[in-house]
C-alpha cells in the first residue's frame, strides 16, 4: 500500500484512483453492450436466455422465481437473520418516509395559480448484483424507497449462480420488501429486458441498483428512454484520522471496503506518521488470514493509499478533492472536521460509527455516488422513483397584467409567434 507525505503527489494519486475504471469502459465494452441491448430489443426473452447461458452458465427457464419460492426462502432462513432484516427494513423505511417531496401551490394576486405536483413512476426495475457476494441489503435499499414513493410494480432482476439459483437471503429480502416479480437474470441483458420489455418482463420507467462495468454501461446506453438512478463504479472509502484513532479500527474499516471488489478503493488520510506505519503493517497481517484474501490484496495493492497530512485542513482539502463515496472521520473532534466537508456521499462520525452501519441499517441509503460524483449528486432515495409536473393556470386578468413582460421577453428572443399567442387573446 503506497504511503505519500506530499500533498501534490497525493492529489495526482487520488485522481488516478478516481479514474480507475475509465480504461475499462472503452470502445470494446461499449460495442459488446450495444450488441446485447440491440439483440434484447429485437428478440426479447430469446436473447436474454442466450446471453444468460453464455455469461452465467445456466439456462434461465423458467426465468421468473415463483412467489411460493420467495415465501419459502423467508421461512427457511434463520430466525435471527429474519429479525435483523426486519430491524433494517423498519429503520430504512422510517428514514425514507421523511424524504417524500411535498407538492405545493402558489396563488397570485391576479388569479393566477402555479403548482408543482409530485407523482411516483408507475413501475421500476431494481438490479441486485450476484457473483462474488450476496446483497440482501441492496434489495432493501432499492425496494424500500420505491415502495415509499408509491411505485405500483417493482421488478427485481438478479443473476443466478451456475446452477441458476439466487441466494436465499436475497430472495427472503425480496419477500420482506413485498416484491413478487423476481427474475434470475443479470448483466447487460437484464438491463435491456427492463428497459425495452419482453414477453415475460414489463418495460419499466426507472432502473436502479449497482452492477459491474457491463451493467453500468448498459444503464448509460439506455438512459434517455428509461430513467436510471446513477452510474455507480466500484466502492470506495476515505478515512480522515488523527493520533487518537485506533489503528486496528482503521485497518478493519479499510478492509471492509477492500473485500467488496478488486477495484474497490481504501484510502487513509492521517496526521500521524506512526499511525500510517501501523495501519500499513496491520493491513497486510490481517489480509493473510482473510477469507477473501485475493480480492483484498488486489484492492489494497492497486487502489489503496495512505497520505500523511500536515494538519486537518490538508485532510479536508484532499477529501473534498476526491469526493468519496464513504467518508469516515475518526478524530478527537469529528464534528469540527465535518464543518469543512463539502463533497461526500455519506459521512460517518466517530469510532462508534463504522461504515458497515450505513451499509445495513442506519437508515440512509447505501447506494451512493462514486468516482468523485458526490461533487454534484447524492444517494438513491424516494425522489429517484418520482417525477414532478408543473401545473399553470392564468386568469384573463393575470395574463393581461403580465402580457407586456411576456411579449417583451418573446421579442427579445426573436420569437414572433410566442408574442402573438399572447397579443391575439386581447385583440377583440
Amino acid at each position: 500500500m503506497r504511503i505519500i507525505n506530499n500533498k501534490n503527489d497525493a492529489i495526482q494519486e487520488l485522481k488516478r484512483i478516481s479514474n480507475r475504471t475509465n480504461s475499462e469502459n472503452n470502445n470494446k465494452t461499449n460495442a459488446i453492450v450495444e450488441e446485447i441491448l440491440q439483440d434484447v430489443k429485437t428478440y426479447g426473452d430469446i436473447a436474454v436466455e442466450k446471453y444468460t447461458k453464455k455469461f452465467d452458465g445456466f439456462n434461465p427457464n423458467p426465468m421468473q422465481v415463483g412467489v411460493d419460492d420467495l415465501k419459502d426462502a423467508w421461512d427457511e432462513i434463520d430466525d435471527n437473520l429474519k429479525l435483523s432484516l426486519e430491524v433494517a427494513y423498519k429503520r430504512i423505511k422510517k428514514f425514507h418516509e421523511k424524504e417524500i417531496p411535498s407538492s405545493f401551490i402558489i396563488k397570485g394576486e391576479h388569479g393566477d395559480v402555479v403548482q408543482r405536483k409530485w407523482r411516483p413512476v408507475k413501475n421500476a426495475g431494481i438490479y441486485i448484483p450476484g457473483g462474488r457476494a450476496a446483497y440482501p441489503s441492496t434489495v432493501l435499499m432499492n425496494a424500500i424507497p420505491a415502495t415509499v414513493a408509491g411505485v405500483e410494480e417493482i421488478i427485481m432482476v438478479s443473476p443466478g449462480n451456475t446452477e441458476g439459483k439466487i441466494n436465499k437471503t436475497v430472495l427472503a429480502a425480496a419477500h420482506l420488501s413485498g416484491i413478487n416479480k423476481v427474475f434470475r437474470i443479470g448483466g447487460a441483458q437484464a438491463i435491456g429486458a427492463l428497459a425495452f420489455g419482453t414477453k415475460q418482463i414489463s418495460k419499466v420507467d426507472v432502473i436502479s441498483g449497482p452492477g459491474n462495468i457491463y451493467v453500468t454501461t448498459a444503464k448509460k446506453q439506455i438512459y434517455g428512454s428509461t430513467g436510471i438512478d446513477s452510474l455507480a463504479g466500484p466502492s470506495e472509502i476515505l478515512i480522515i484520522a488523527d493520533e487518537t484513532a485506533e489503528s486496528a479500527h482503521i485497518v478493519s474499516d479499510l478492509l471492509a471496503q477492500a473485500e467488496h471488489d478488486p477495484y474497490a478503493s481504501s484510502i487513509l488520510l492521517t496526521t500521524s506518521k506512526n499511525q500510517a506505519k501501523d495501519v500499513s503493517e496491520g493491513l497486510y497481517k490481517k489480509i493473510n488470514d482473510h477469507p477473501r484474501k485475493e480480492i483484498c490484496m488486489q484492492s489494497i495493492k492497486n487502489w489503496g493509499l495512505i497520505v500523511i497530512c500536515e494538519n486537518h485542513e490538508t485532510c479536508i482539502d484532499l477529501s473534498n478533492n476526491f469526493a468519496p463515496e464513504h467518508l469516515e472521520i475518526l478524530a478527537a473532534n469529528p464534528k469540527k472536521i465535518l464543518e469543512g466537508i463539502e463533497n461526500a456521499g455519506a459521512i460517518f462520525l466517530g469510532k462508534w460509527t463504522p461504515e458497515a452501519v450505513g451499509d445495513y441499517l442506519a437508515g440512509p441509503n447505501h447506494t451512493l455516488p462514486t468516482s468523485g460524483n458526490s461533487r454534484f449528486s447524492g444517494s438513491l432515495g424516494v425522489e429517484t422513483f418520482m417525477k414532478n409536473t408543473s401545473i399553470i393556470e392564468f386568469s384573463e386578468e393575470s395574463l393581461k397584467v403580465n402580457s407586456p413582460d411576456i411579449i417583451n421577453l418573446a421579442k427579445s428572443e426573436g420569437l414572433h409567434s410566442h408574442a402573438n399567442s399572447v397579443q391575439i387573446r386581447f385583440e377583440n
